[in-house]
């Protein structure tokens, strides 16, 4: 279980963003929560930024907690999956997701459903106003 609370790092476009997910397990299953969170260099000292998305079960929408694979989300009912540990996978959602750090320029920290773009992703359509990036490595 130690190695998922790794820091990892993804680099995209010259920028490095580091990113983990944890796992909120709590004895309420509606409770519970999954966050993937992407952080640039200088986060801690102030002068970086954090978008973390959050995933919550409801209808049609799974999290994993201690049931079935750590950092897994599924929607039903195609049972449709994304592991959020998965470099792939998170690159996607980060790839979905940035264009809200430029709708909200000013704050520091994001937090977004991450649901609707779990479906851009799955579903295979750009975030809204996104364009290509270039392949970028990930360490």
């Amino acid at each position: 279980m130690g190695r998922h609370r790794r820091l990892r790092t993804l680099v995209v476009d010259g920028t490095a963003w580091h990113w983990t997910v944890r796992q909120r397990v709590l004895p309420a299953y509606e409770d519970c929560r999954l966050s993937l969170s992407f952080f640039t260099e200088g986060y801690r000292s102030g002068t970086g930024r954090r978008l973390t998305l959050v995933f919550a079960p409801g209808d049609r929408r799974i999290v994993s907690n201690d049931y079935f694979e750590a950092g897994a989300v599924i929607r039903l009912p195609g049972h449709e999956y994304l592991n959020l540990h998965a470099p792939g996978t998170a690159r996607r959602l980060l790839d979905a997701a940035a264009p809200a750090l430029e709708r909200h320029p000013a704050v520091r920290d994001v937090g977004l459903d991450g649901w609707p773009y779990f479906d851009r992703v799955v579903d295979g359509r750009p975030a809204a106003g996104a364009q290509a990036s270039p392949a970028s490595a990930s360490r």
